[in-house]
């Protein structure tokens, strides 16, 4: 087969080969802080900070950190949702040598205690609502100091004042704290920090930037290890694939959790490399983001697929101006093509789909947003100095011209390993390639398409069936707004294909009607034998549908 077919699929803009510079993921900060210091770095539910501003409070807060202790190479726990807070903290941690652990707000104490313990984590920033959660496990963890912020912190009054009582109304919770012992409070700690420069060697290459903890449906998270090479190299690619972004001119919308390595990459890092206006809101809501774009006139936006549906399938939509954005990647999730196609028609601008994982940083792959035409249903092209192929599951070898097998990449980008787990890391690294999982197949042009994940493969009757080819063809029914197909248990077929579905609002379609729309489309034994109808679907944080979750749910119901 042809070597990197997909280098001739490039337009003349996107280089084939990048320059990486050996430098840390905070030195762009104290660059971009000195040559646009009164351009607004963070606009936050109605208040702004210049990127002098956004410099002077990291300072503060890692001299802050390194006063109580915090040495090279320690690991600092971030709880927060997006906010200016996040990018102080996360910048500050990195400025002192410290690895940055990001953690899930919505975790629970179990999730919280398991994380701790595994990072050997001794800090963590959070906010004050988390503080709770907290407390009932930091006896069992290394955690020997807690900094706590509120949302309030950062917000402009009067909705400072304001918002500790939605707080307490939506949470039943208020606190109040005192800056004392190993609880530390955010605004107080940058009143007493210093504004002095830090200097550390650093070897980029190999030191550890982030532990990114991988969602866990196969058993215990692991810490996947991230170095600033790792980082720099993915948000640079990223720079290279939206040629037309101008430095120091775009505002990017910050609504995918930082928490996520793709949000993490995308906006928190990409932003401050490029001294793009980042506007940050601290969780998804519909109607909130709309009137965010309409007001703020984002120019790029980074999602995932249920975040362009909420907004398309919003009733009062038409009264937004979505115009500004140029452009989108969606990641975390399989982009419908027909929610694609909607969106472009509404915005003007473009959306195509990428992909990647955690332990890539994590983009490897992407359509072209401007210079070719989308592959329908394709997550697009290897990204610049990356390599990909198909391992084919019967040899071993690589797979022919659209032949499935497991999607394997190489790159600057692909993880260190797995944070004090050598088994795991030498069971998905290989020889530099990282196993991603992923079934898929590439066609003659390079163009890569996945069809499910290995372990998501539905086997009944004996025939492979792959969730994410029904899937495809039930979203283009026009009732349908998100739906998600798993295998379940099935005393007979040993499992069965049963589709859970949400639809528009007003909308209605029996199970019937579906079984004959998708035997037009599918052959007979990928057909769903069960339809369930839901109001919604559990999700993560950043939007991606549980499926494993509701085949939990079958199980429980067999035993």
């Amino acid at each position: 087969m042809e070597s990197r077919p997909w280098l001739k699929m490039y337009p003349k803009s996107i280089p084939t080969k990048l320059k990486y510079e050996p430098r840390t993921v905070q030195s762009y900060l104290i660059d971009t802080a000195r040559n646009f210091p009164k351009k607004v770095a963070i606009h936050f539910m109605g208040k702004e900070m210049t990127y002098q501003e956004l410099y002077e409070s990291v300072l503060k807060m890692a001299n802050y950190l390194k006063e109580i202790g915090v040495k090279k190479g320690d690991r600092i726990a971030i709880m927060l949702p997006n906010c200016p807070q996040y990018v102080i903290s996360y910048y500050a941690s990195l400025l002192t040598g410290a690895v940055v652990v990001q953690t899930n707000p919505l975790y629970k104490e179990r999730e919280i205690e398991y994380q701790m313990k595994d990072s050997g984590a001794r800090i963590i920033i959070a906010l004050d609502i988390l503080y709770p959660r907290i407390s009932k496990v930091i006896k069992q963890t290394k955690l020997e100091h807690i900094v706590v912020t509120a949302i309030s912190d950062y917000l402009p009054f009067p909705k400072n004042l304001i918002y500790p009582f939605i707080q307490k109304k939506d949470t039943g919770i208020s606190i109040q704290l005192n800056h004392e012992g190993n609880t530390h409070l955010f605004n107080k700690v940058l009143e007493d920090g210093s504004f002095a420069e830090i200097e550390l060697d650093f070897d980029c290459e190999n030191d550890l930037a982030l532990l990114q903890y991988t969602g866990g449906t196969t058993g215990y998270p692991k810490g996947v290890m991230l170095t600033h090479k790792n980082l720099i190299a993915n948000a640079t690619a990223c720079q290279a694939w939206i040629y037309k972004a101008k430095p120091a001119e775009e505002t990017i919308l910050g609504v995918l959790p930082f928490f996520h390595v793709y949000g993490m990459t995308t906006v928190l890092i990409l932003s401050i490399m490029q001294a793009y206006k980042m506007v940050l809101l601290p969780k998804f809501d519909v109607k909130t983001t709309l009137k965010t774009i309409h007001k703020q006139k984002p120019t790029i936006f980074p999602g995932a697929p249920t975040i362009y549906i909420g907004l398309l399938n919003d009733s009062d939509r038409h009264k937004y101006d979505l115009s500004s954005i140029e452009a989108c990647i969606s990641g975390s999730a399989p982009l419908p093509v027909e929610v694609q196609q909607k969106f472009e028609e509404v915005t003007g601008g473009r959306l195509v789909e990428g992909y990647g994982l955690t332990e890539s940083s994590p983009v490897t792959h992407a359509n072209f947003i401007w210079g070719q035409e989308n592959v329908k249903g394709s997550i697009g092209v290897p990204w610049p100095d990356t390599d990909a192929k198909i391992v084919s599951a019967e040899t071993g070898e690589e797979a022919l011209y659209g032949q499935i097998g497991e999607i394997a990449v190489k790159g600057p980008q692909v993880m260190k390993g797995y944070w004090n787990r050598p088994e795991d890391t030498a069971e998905t690294l290989k020889d530099g390639w990282l196993l991603t999982g992923d079934m898929g197949y590439m066609n003659k042009d390079g163009y890569f398409f996945v069809v499910d994940r290995k372990k998501d493969m539905i086997i009944a009757g004996g025939y492979n069936i792959y969730p994410r080819e029904i899937e495809e063809v039930l979203y283009e029914h026009p009732a349908i707004q998100e739906l998600v197909v798993a295998g379940i248990p099935d005393p007979y077929r040993g499992e069965t294909v049963k589709a859970y579905v949400v639809l528009k609002e007003g909308a209605t379609v029996t199970e019937e009607e579906l079984d004959e729309y998708a035997k037009k489309f599918i052959a007979t034994y990928k057909v769903p034998k069960i339809y369930e109808f839901r109001k919604e679907l559990p999700k993560t944080a950043v939007g991606k549908i549980l499926r494993r979750s509701l085949i939990e749910e079958e199980r429980k119901k067999v035993q």
